[in-house]
């Protein structure tokens, strides 16, 4: 399992290895891993033209240091300054020393109007036009608010060249807690983190601005708490929680999942619920809802009632809401049973939200941005651009699990523990009726016994696999063919069959 950790825990943990190590051994160990990475990245290093976009802090020494180990190698290395008077010291020399170079990156005599003016000196943007690497070192992850107006001209360079764009520990301009963007900020396609992960490095929109991301061991792990902000599974995470029937086991020990969903109007809702459902590991599917005779045409194995729900017979969990239409009956009435219930599409609109936050028994609801928005009375822009306080505003709210839907995925339960983000999945799952697959699919989880975090985390993971695996190399995939899918990548997760997704290169 990845983990992140906010900035403040960060900081503590640096601070207790800091005081058991030689004085600047944690910036050399981050210089060392930041130096190597690069060279992968350049393939031939000498005689490569690397830019180091240079701040104040800490970044901007870890910049230089590792600027000073290519130097060594035969790079040709030029470090940019946004402040000059405040630049670290000791890596400034160390470049020096390796025959690196150094100048202003501001135009004019650096007295302040210049640098908010934006302008570059004489030379600057030809030197990024010519490199091969540029290191951004300008904003270390306790920036905040988007970059200052002297750096946005070379971001804007650096994105513009032909050259490979390292972020060091994190994007200058993107927030490192929450993954908002603020402002401009630094389009890398490299991000070399240090001891452990931040959350933007995980969460759109930041994430779209750091590229593959590798994280480089500087001794920090002992001194990171065990509870982590931030949690992506991995494969063997999720085979560990994928259900396998025992011996012994039969359709009704395995747990059976209510499905009501559907309407005259919308009866596909209903065949794709029933889809994921039927894959996602609980031993039977009951359907209730007047698009049953679209379910049994298209799966005979489910069991069909008209309904209401409370007739239908039992179930360890349902799945209420893809295309219901307008029917708030079955959604109260399915929200007063006693098992796990995941809420979704129309149910999340015809929800009382009195009803959700009375339950006792465990509630997952699986927003997109546009729904999780008309739940915190917010708009839909607010609600993307800060995805990792909407989704723990949503579980806190309604004492629910939250599963928010997008372009990455989160999951936040009630008790304000670790959000999961999912590493899978492919912008090609942005089609009809995949919602309905994935409501499906978690709901079956919850009726196999997982809890609401893990179902929620574990069907993100899998359909995300899903789709990737039915788009191909980039093709246009429909929800029937994502859950047709479920069944192979689940084979491939358990056997590891399957390469692993990475955000590494």
């Amino acid at each position: 399992m990845r983990s992140a950790y906010s900035v403040e825990t960060v900081r503590a943990a640096e601070r207790e290895l800091m005081a058991r190590l030689p004085e600047g051994a944690l910036m050399q160990r981050a210089a060392s891993g930041l130096a190597a990475a690069c060279a992968e990245l350049l393939g031939r290093v000498y005689g490569s033209r690397v830019v180091l976009l240079v701040g104040s802090g800490d970044n901007g020494g870890d910049a230089l240091y590792a600027g000073a180990r290519l130097a060594r190698r035969g790079a040709g290395v030029t470090a940019l300054l946004l402040a000059p008077e405040r630049t670290h010291p000791g890596g400034l020399a160390a470049l020096r020393a390796a025959g690196g170079s150094a100048r202003e990156a501001a135009g004019g005599a650096l007295d302040g109007r210049a640098a908010e003016d934006g302008a570059v000196a004489a030379g600057v943007a030809e030197l990024i036009r010519r490199a091969d690497l540029v290191v951004d070192g300008i904003v270390g992850i306790g920036g905040s608010g988007g970059l200052r107006p002297a750096a946005v001209p070379l971001a804007v360079l650096a994105r513009a060249s032909d050259a490979v764009v390292v972020a060091v520990d994190l994007p200058s301009g993107v927030e490192a807690d929450s993954g908002e963007v603020r402002g401009e900020a630094v389009r890398a396609d490299a991000t070399v983190t240090f001891g452990t992960h931040k959350p933007g490095l995980l969460i759109d929109p930041a994430r779209e601005y750091a590229g593959a991301t590798r994280l480089v061991d500087i001794g920090l792990r002992p001194h990171l708490p065990p509870t982590a902000d931030l949690e992506a599974l991995q494969h063997a995470d999720v085979a560990a929680l994928l259900p396998s029937p025992a011996a012994e086991s039969d359709k009704y020990r395995r747990g059976v999942v209510g499905v009501a969903a559907g309407s005259a109007r919308y009866p596909g809702a209903a065949v794709l619920a029933v889809s994921g459902a039927l894959h996602g590991g609980a031993g039977a599917v009951r359907y209730v809802g007047p698009a049953g005779d679209a379910v049994i045409a298209r799966f005979p194995e489910t069991l069909v009632s008209a309904g209401p729900p409370s007739k239908a017979g039992r179930v360890q969990a349902w799945v209420v809401g893809p295309g219901v239409g307008d029917d708030a009956g079955v959604v109260d009435e399915v929200l007063a049973s006693d098992v796990p219930v995941l809420v979704d599409a129309d149910g999340l609109r015809l929800a009382d939200r009195a009803a959700v936050r009375a339950r006792t028994a465990p509630t997952l609801l699986t927003p997109h941005a546009g729904e999780a928005a008309a739940l915190l009375g917010t708009s839909r822009e607010e609600v993307e651009a800060a995805r990792l306080p909407a989704v723990r505003e949503l579980a806190a709210r309604y004492g629910a699990t939250a599963l928010l839907k997008g372009s990455t995925t989160l999951v936040a339960g009630p008790d304000g523990g670790p959000v999961r983000v999912n590493p899978t999945g492919t912008p090609w799952l942005a089609t009809a009726g995949s919602g309905d697959v994935l409501s499906g699919l978690a709901g079956s989880l919850l009726a196999g016994g997982l809890d609401a975090l893990d179902a929620a985390s574990v069907a993100a993971y899998l359909h995300g696999l899903a789709g990737r695996v039915a788009a191909g190399e980039g093709a246009p995939v429909g929800a029937s063919e994502v859950a047709a899918t479920v069944a192979r990548v689940w084979r491939d997760v358990v056997g590891g069959g399957w390469a692993a997704p990475s955000a590494g290169y």
